[in-house]
């Protein structure tokens, strides 16, 4: 089916995965193709209830997809009883979660359209979304739950981030950020934000410590390692590559924090010794983040 015959937002499939998981296909005009999602309902959710529900929003890092959450973590588990409802839609593998700039000329992709407005009102009208709402994401998607609540302020109760950038104007960063965007989609990187320096005010844009002002009255919660191997390691870590990214990811915190500081904006953070840029470690942080994601929404456990 033609997205541009489809009405951006609709729904173009639905699969039961289980008996809380629904995999949905969902057209968008925004990304120019259907997108994939997992949705994961509380017990007792009924499409034609009167209530609603909070929603809580997990992203997945780069070249990775939506299936992430329930293939590296327990998600399932930990959420059973709690009265919420998860999303966790793809993000592109390079998406960036970000609306592309595309040299000022607009155009596709638009993450963030489609996960916040897509995506978003598909939830509220279909599943009975409602009430507060908030994010959380690995890496990228760490990035994102700070940017997409930087970019509507007072939308989001808590955003949470595991090993994800917080100063992406840094030389090292931003040129990490360009090459990693290439390496993936094989795609002209500076359509995202423009060129570094050049175009600094998109950057800005989308760089969450110049945006941190829009964070007050967010939840924070912000974790990261140092790239050492630690405890939750097999031994043949030390030949993954992806591993140089923690130290990278490390770097950027201290003038994210810092501005967080000057603006008393409160954070809670677990900056830990030894440890990779790997699920296990993002796994660990879920169940520690939990207890004040579900707290921020109202929700018992």
């Amino acid at each position: 089916m033609s997205i541009t015959n489809t009405p951006s937002g609709r729904l173009l499939g639905e699969r039961r995965l289980g008996p809380r998981l629904y995999e949905l296909e969902v057209a968008s005009r925004a990304v120019g193709r259907p997108v994939k999602v997992l949705l994961l309902v509380p017990e007792g959710w009924s499409r034609d209830a009167e209530r609603t529900w909070p929603l809580l929003y997990l992203f997945h890092g780069g070249a990775d997809g939506h299936e992430s959450w329930t293939r590296e973590t327990d998600i399932e588990e930990l959420s059973a009883g709690s009265d919420v409802m998860i999303v966790m839609p793809d993000g592109g593998e390079y998406g960036g979660y970000t609306n592309w700039w595309n040299f000022g000329r607009s155009g596709r992709p638009q993450w963030m359209t489609f996960h916040l407005e897509e995506l978003g009102g598909l939830l509220r009208d279909a599943y009975r979304a409602g009430g507060p709402q908030a994010l959380a994401g690995v890496s990228g998607g760490g990035y994102g739950a700070f940017v997409y609540s930087a970019h509507h302020p007072g939308r989001f109760r808590f955003a949470a981030a595991f090993s994800s950038p917080c100063t992406i104007r840094k030389p090292l960063v931003s040129i990490s950020l360009l090459l990693a965007t290439y390496a993936v989609g094989r795609t002209n990187p500076f359509r995202m934000w423009g060129v570094p320096v050049l175009h600094d005010r998109v950057w800005r844009s989308f760089d969450p410590t110049s945006m941190a002002h829009r964070l007050r009255g967010t939840g924070l919660y912000l974790s990261a390692g140092t790239g050492k191997i630690g405890p939750l390691d097999p031994p043949e870590a030390r030949r993954e590559i992806a591993n140089i990214a923690e130290p990278v990811v490390r770097s950027t915190l201290a003038p994210f924090l810092r501005r967080l500081r000057e603006l008393d904006i409160p954070i809670t953070t677990h900056l830990y010794d030894e440890g990779t840029h790997t699920w296990p470690y993002w796994k660990r942080e879920l169940h520690r983040a939990w207890p004040l994601i579900m707290k921020s929404l109202d929700v018992d456990r």
